[in-house]
């Protein structure tokens, strides 16, 4: 296992770190609004994975989304079962640093989420968010669902249509189904409740994207 190896390159899954068996002990409940951050979630309920940039900031931007259920904060995208944030921070794992959103659709869209997924960051960047840099600050979408894969890849047509209107680069988000989450360390989740003075580090482009159904 190299930790000086460069950062911005995914490892390949024999290169990757190995892991462990077991999984990370994790509080149950939200630090904020006390809803479990665990399945089971209430019947009817969607969820999605999304990572644009230092965890942190980005779970506090959707708890605060009204229709939002829960999120927490974790890694996935990568090969190594288990890791822990150091390991990631290693880039040896190939996870992205993401955060669970957990929402009702009853009370805010698909869409409508993922226009806060697209403002809020810069999904041009490749393996960095602004002065954060590496593989785990790179721009994703993972999905449960075909449904809302056909969404995101509208959503990103249409947002790279408006970047492009604007001289901005290509988008470099990556879109995926079937990717492992694992929960970051209890001290990781809703970070910026227990340390409201902490980074946030989020930084959009400034440009907007018209989907808000």
């Amino acid at each position: 296992m190299s930790f000086g190896r460069n950062k911005s390159e995914i490892p390949s899954p024999e290169q990757a770190l190995s892991g462990r068996d077991t999984a990370m002990q994790v509080s149950q409940l939200h630090a904020v609004n006390g809803n479990s951050i665990k399945p089971p979630f209430p019947a009817g309920y969607s969820q999605f994975l999304v990572g644009l940039g230092c965890f942190w900031g980005a779970e506090r931007l959707f708890w605060q989304t009204l229709g939002v259920y829960t999120t927490a904060v974790g890694y996935a995208g990568g090969y190594t079962p288990n890791p822990t944030y150091q390991e990631v921070c290693s880039g040896m794992t190939g996870h992205n640093e993401v955060v669970l959103v957990v929402f009702n659709p009853a009370e805010v869209s698909f869409n409508k989420l993922l226009t806060i997924f697209w403002e809020a960051h810069d999904p041009t960047q490749g393996m960095r968010q602004g002065n954060d840099s590496g593989t785990q600050y790179r721009s994703g979408l993972y999905l449960l669902t075909d449904e809302q894969v056909v969404a995101a890849e509208q959503s990103l047509k249409q947002y790279q249509a408006a970047l492009s209107a604007a001289g901005r680069g290509e988008i470099t988000t990556e879109i995926k189904t079937g990717v492992d989450f694992y929960y970051a360390e209890t001290y990781h989740q809703q970070y910026l409740a227990k340390n409201p003075n902490g980074y946030c580090g989020l930084a959009g482009t400034g440009v907007s994207c018209a989907s808000t159904a």
